[in-house]
This record gives structure tokens, sequence and C-alpha cells, in this order.
């Protein structure tokens, strides 16, 4: 058997979320299918993470092992000649046999687009959240700082949805803002179901002067009720950014020199 990685892109607005469901569309179920079309067995893909409904992919990374060796620019196009035009395999890798798209990574990063003002680009639709309100930028970004590092994340997760472990690490949470156009870009060793979008939610009251930054800290170290946080943001709003490996997972691949991604390999980057 040969283990393979591959960065996928997706529309997320056309399918109920990255897993396979039994009356919904789904990336993965596209995935499989167009495997199984390509080889003529059945493979089971596994993700880096799941994404919900309507939640998009630029840089989602898979795993699936084949009984063939391919040239990897022939098994691009294989693939997505099977697939439909709202889910793409950008680049695919060869990696040793232990690889898994999901237990091998190192951090997972997500970005949040976000339109302020009273008009909204129908271009952008479904693409950004329509959010009328300006917010005020140095309270968002003091409220970033809290939310960076190890916590309790309970508050940010849906009750019933809720682990018996919230524990989580943001290892980074960056605000950017130019005119209209608000990004947030959040990366962590592992995220909680709708953990982002509940995080948008929140800063969002903080944005708009309803809540302290200093609210954030204490929905974190004593609150831990998400009945007292923000919103659940819009999921189109979303997307799956990008994954780091240790480079070591994947086998030698001559245009891509080490040096240059150092300790972490970013497969994205390089499709």
């Amino acid at each position: 058997m040969h283990t393979y990685a591959a960065v996928i892109s997706y529309d997320g607005v056309a399918f109920s979320g990255w897993q396979k469901q039994t009356h919904a569309a789904s990336v993965q179920e596209d995935i499989e299918k167009a495997l199984q079309s390509v080889c003529g067995n059945v493979v089971t893909v596994t993700a880096a993470g799941r994404t919900d409904a309507g939640v998009h992919g630029k840089g989602q990374v898979i795993s699936f092992s084949l009984t063939t060796l391919w040239d990897l620019h022939k098994l691009v196009l294989a693939i997505n000649f099977y697939l439909p035009e709202t889910v793409r395999v950008m680049r695919v890798f060869l990696v040793d046999n232990n690889f898994s798209a999901r237990f091998c990574a190192l951090w997972r990063e997500y970005r949040y687009y976000i339109w302020h003002g009273p008009a909204f680009p129908p271009c952008l639709s479904q693409r950004a959240w329509w959010n009328r309100w300006y917010w005020n930028k140095s309270a968002v970004e003091k409220a970033c700082l809290y939310l960076r590092g190890t916590h309790d994340f309970k508050a940010f997760c849906p009750i019933k949805e809720c682990p018996d472990n919230t524990v989580r690490s943001i290892l980074s949470l960056k605000y950017r803002n130019r005119e209209h156009l608000s990004v947030l870009t959040i990366r962590g060793n592992a995220f909680l179901m709708n953990m982002v979008r509940s995080i948008v939610g929140s800063l969002d009251l903080v944005g708009k002067e309803k809540k302290s930054a200093e609210w954030i800290k204490e929905l974190l170290d004593d609150n831990k009720n998400r009945t007292h946080a923000g919103m659940t943001a819009p999921a189109h709003g979303l997307y799956f950014w990008r994954v780091g490996y240790d480079v070591h997972h994947f086998l030698p691949i001559p245009e891509i020199s080490k040096e240059r991604v150092k300790e972490t390999f970013v497969p994205s980057d390089f499709a």
C-alpha cells in the first residue's frame, strides 16, 4: 500500500459539512466516490479537521492509501475528473505509511471574513459575513490577547456537543481590518465544535462595545457557560485555511527545499 496526502479546496455552501452523512451531500463522500472511480475499490479518507455545513475549505488536508504507486500529477487529474466543480484536489504528496492527516497535524488554522458597512458586495455572497456595524479595533485586539494560550473553551462549544475535555491551545490569533473588511486568523492545536464561530460571535460584542475585552477573560476563567457567550457567527464566513505537519512525514519532494520549510511543513503553501 502507498499512502498519500492531498490538499483539497471546496465551496462549503454546496455541502452539509466534511463528514459523510446518510441523506446529505458531504465533501468526504464526493472524495471517496472519486477515488473509488479512479482505483476500482473502496477507499477511506481521513481529514485534518471536520468542517460544518457551509464552512469553506481552502487548504484542508486529507490522507488515504492506494495499492498503486501513481505519478502524482496524473493522480490529481484523475481524481478531479470525477469530482464536482465545488471540490478540487489541489496537490498530492507521497507520505510515509504511518501518516494521518488528522493525528499527525501539529496545528490547524482558520480564517474568518467579515464585511462591515451598510451595503454588501453581491460577489461576496456566501463568502463573508455581512456585519453592518464597524468594530472597535483596539478592543478586539485586546480581547484576542486573552484568547491566546491554553484555556478551557467550554463557553465556546455547544452544550450538547462538549467533550469531557474542553481545554485547547490557541497558538496565535490575529485581527486585521482595512476599511470594510475584517479578517480573523486563528491557529490552534485543535478546536471544539463551532469554537471559532463562537469566538467570532463573542468578539462581535466586544467590537460593538456591548462587552468589554475583559469579559472574554471572564468567559475563559470563571464563567465557562455557553449561554453567556456571544452568538455563533454564520458558517459562510469561515475558511479552513491550512494545516502544519512535521516535514519528515513527507517523502522526498525535489522541488521543495526542506531548509525552506524548516521544522513545519504546510502542504497548502505548495499547492
